[in-house]
């Protein structure tokens, strides 16, 4: 068994009366039916619909304090307070951030209440769990439970090899769209659901577009650096993120890529040649493909 620490996590916890009608409201997942040691995927957006910030939010029972748990990039986890306090208005909601708490992922194994609060990783089975525990005693905490604990290193490159974007290094948070971070993809927005922050320009692009910039995996022999600008034979397509191990993630202009690979041109990030992957998960035609665009 293995798991591992994500430092670059942090925990905020929302209470109150009003807890969850606010989270339904300004989110863009489903909050209504959230049980506890259950999680949605969700994120904040501007009212223009760019991510502000994405997160888990996470059911709590009553004897682990109730209300809802935020498993945040730790970078922006005051920044995701203050917002969230700003459309608190008057309704009974507490945000408070927990430092003493820290995240883990799951890598191999199962992990049991015992450990703290459990919950499947919505975006993708192949995920498996991840944990919120005391951090002063986490490693320690899953060493006891017979889990070898392993850099976070581990779970970045299971989380590229599935093709699983994440904020602040595959995307610039405040600048990309649900669609375009694939949260549309990955159960991070219902579509079904009522009104929240930004949910009219996601909405219309979901009804009326197809987008035209994603981030998706790419393959490669020699790794490009993270930001390096991807062309499609001579034009601008996008910019690299994450990669490990011969593999990445990249925000691409797909309908550029597409014309490109019609001509027989090379796809390249930082003068290195690379090539687009498509992941299981994805429903939309990618490149190359028949009726791509249509």
């Amino acid at each position: 068994m293995r798991a591992a620490i994500l430092n670059e996590r942090a925990v905020l916890r929302i209470t109150g009366a009003d807890a969850r009608k606010f989270l339904e409201n300004i989110i863009t997942n489903d909050v209504d039916s959230l049980l506890p040691d259950q999680a949605r995927f969700a994120a904040l957006l501007t009212p223009q619909g760019k991510i502000v910030a994405d997160f888990f939010v996470v059911g709590t029972n009553e004897e682990d304090g109730g209300g809802f748990l935020l498993d945040t990039p730790k970078a922006l986890a005051d920044d995701i307070a203050k917002k969230l306090g700003f459309y608190k208005l008057r309704a009974n909601v507490s945000i408070e951030e927990r430092p003493d708490l820290a995240v883990a992922a799951i890598l191999e194994g199962k992990a049991t209440a015992e450990l703290g609060i459990v919950f499947d990783d919505p975006r993708h089975p192949a995920l498996d769990q991840r944990l919120v525990l005391p951090a002063d005693s986490a490693n320690a905490d899953l060493e006891g439970a017979g889990f070898k604990v392993v850099d976070s290193s581990n779970y970045h490159e299971k989380r590229i090899a599935l093709g699983i974007p994440e904020g602040g290094k595959d995307y610039i948070y405040s600048d990309a769209y649900p669609h375009e971070a694939d949260m549309d993809q990955l159960n991070g927005v219902d579509f079904e659901k009522g009104c929240f922050i930004g949910q009219e320009v996601v909405s219309r692009m979901e009804r009326k577009t197809t987008p035209r910039t994603r981030v998706v995996p790419v393959t490669f022999e020699n790794a490009p650096f993270p930001g390096a600008e991807v062309k499609a034979g001579t034009r601008a397509a996008g910019h690299m993120g994450s990669g490990i191990n011969g593999k990445g993630l990249a925000m691409l202009r797909l309908d550029r890529v597409h014309e490109a690979l019609a001509k027989g041109e090379k796809i390249t990030a930082g003068g290195i040649e690379i090539s687009l992957q498509k992941p299981g998960w994805a429903r939309f035609t990618f490149p190359g493909e028949p009726g791509f665009g249509a």
